[in-house]
């Protein structure tokens, strides 16, 4: 009875093909855990490349959208004739939408974090501003616009942002740049590993491999093996270091929604707008976790076969 029992398992396990890569050992659970680690790093980074792409566009969004007017106080004009005086000389233009001047309690709010509450403005030699929308698709002539009002309003200068803005998206750009340097590098040291690693595999099965292929056995069904190893390791490995970088994404996007009041908050949302991966983030991430599954398989079956051609140019034994 117990024979009849265990000959059926026997000769099903006998009938089943075997691999000539080991299917668990050490080496592989260590390579799973960096391709992990190397896909959730690599998810961080084009997340955050996404982050500060968005970001930069949206700085440039905004810039063209609006300018400032700013008017210093000087002795002998009247602050609010020279405030009307301006919005009539700037709301005379073509492709401005809107002209508003930012009143007492706003300006006051503004400049609230470095002189403190309570402030009279009357009291103090604080230029006065004014918010101008503009139309992107038909702006109008920002020169003869800043002319117009230097002849017309004494101390009143126009402000279209545009030094500053593009020293943030030289910033975003050169940051943009940084992080794909850096996921370019993380993906060559997951290359180098994988062929590490199927080294490693057939040096401990080089006579496996060597007597297969000198019997006959095609180079291709010998990488077939290892590819089919590695590449499920690639996937593995890969989507659970993807996975978790998407957690993260998660995570700090809640944070941010719920903590949109918090002080440390409003910094971040000064710089990032909400704190949140966009689409294309999610979706890199994705695609990011096929890629190196297959970069994987790719790079394993390359270098077996270049292992298997060596062979074929050393002497026979």
């Amino acid at each position: 009875m117990t024979d009849s029992a265990v000959t059926p398992e026997t000769e099903e396990e006998a009938n089943k093909p075997h691999s000539i890569v080991p299917r668990a050992n050490v080496a592989g659970t260590a390579l799973m855990l960096v391709i992990a680690i190397m896909a959730f790093l690599g998810s961080l980074t084009l997340g955050a490349v996404t982050l500060v792409n968005d970001t930069a566009r949206g700085w440039q969004s905004e810039i063209a959208r609006e300018v400032t007017i700013q008017l210093r106080p000087i002795d002998g004009q009247d602050m609010n004739d020279a405030l009307a005086r301006a919005q009539e000389v700037v709301g005379g233009f073509t492709g401005v939408t809107r002209v508003d001047i930012v009143d007492d309690a706003t300006a006051a709010r503004l400049l609230e974090p470095w002189l403190g509450e309570g402030l009279d403005l009357k009291e103090l030699p604080v230029p006065r501003l004014i918010s101008v929308g503009i139309d992107e698709n038909n702006p109008p002539d920002f020169d003869t616009m800043r002319s117009s009002l230097a002849e017309s309003v004494n101390g009143a200068t126009l402000d279209n942002h545009r030094a500053w803005v593009d020293r943030l998206t030289t910033m975003a750009r050169a940051t943009i740049v940084s992080g794909l340097t850096i996921f370019a590098l993380m993906m060559a040291a997951t290359i180098l590993t994988v062929i590490f690693a199927t080294r490693g595999a057939m040096a401990g099965n080089a006579h496996v491999i060597e007597v297969l292929h000198f019997v006959g056995a095609e180079p291709g069904y010998i990488a077939n093996q290892f590819q089919r190893h590695f590449l499920l390791l690639g996937l593995k490995g890969a989507l659970a270091g993807g996975a978790v970088a998407i957690i993260c994404f998660l995570a700090i996007g809640l944070w941010t929604r719920r903590n949109v009041a918090d002080p440390s908050a409003d910094q971040v949302a000064a710089l990032f707008g909400t704190f949140s991966v966009g689409p294309w983030g999610y979706v890199g991430t994705i695609v990011l976790i096929f890629a190196i599954g297959m970069l994987t398989a790719i790079t394993s079956r390359a270098t077996v076969l270049r292992h298997v051609g060596d062979l074929d140019a050393s002497p026979k034994r």
